[in-house]
């Protein structure tokens, strides 16, 4: 069942990114499905948290995507080379998301290995810069909303993972945000091998 953009409306995105975990985020390009079960997920919240690239409410032409209602993805480049999938939660002036981590290829995996050519099983989708690589989401896709006609969407689990653990840890890579950075809101299928290594 495909995830209603009212699923990611949710005004708590700390509980967004908790039960993000174990859905399957799908990309479809030329006719050829590939996904990935959520395996990782990390909450950001712009009013307060200062890990949040719209922290306070700052609006700038990177962040403008993070005001829309929740269900756009909000596509970014890391370092000026890596995009990093995010997805919007909460309403429309709100300026929450959650930054996919991780996946555990499912469909189309061997597409997947044809775009990470040379990588291990268990690295292709592990980080988020993996995750786009491996799913081929670039920034084209930043601003669109999360629906098949648009060639991104998410999914319920359909049994693909039966049953798992959620471990909560802090962030990775916001030491900058002081206090912020001890935040438990990382999200990981604990023992799973495609969580990302810090």
């Amino acid at each position: 069942m495909i995830l209603p953009l009212s699923f990611f409306q949710n005004p708590d995105v700390v509980s967004l990114a908790r039960e993000l975990i174990g859905k399957v985020l799908v990309t479809e390009s030329e006719g050829i499905r590939t996904s990935g079960i959520i395996v990782e997920t990390e909450a950001y919240r712009g009013s307060d948290d200062r890990a949040c690239h719209a922290y306070n409410y700052r609006r700038t032409a990177r962040t403008e995507t993070m005001f829309k209602q929740g269900g756009h993805a909000y596509v970014y480049l890391c370092y000026g080379i890596h995009p990093l999938f995010n997805i919007v939660a909460n309403s429309e002036g709100e300026p929450d998301a959650v930054l996919i981590r991780a996946v555990q290829p499912s469909d189309g995996i061997d597409r997947i290995r044809d775009r990470r050519q040379g990588i291990k099983d268990a690295k292709l989708a592990s980080g988020p810069g993996c995750v786009t690589k491996a799913l081929g989401i670039d920034r084209q896709q930043n601003g669109k909303l999360l629906i098949p006609s648009e060639g991104i969407w998410l999914e319920e689990n359909r049994g693909l993972l039966k049953e798992f653990t959620i471990e909560t840890r802090t962030r990775i890579g916001v030491d900058y945000a002081g206090e912020d950075a001890q935040r438990l809101w990382r999200f990981i299928i604990s023992g799973n091998p495609f969580v990302s290594k810090p």
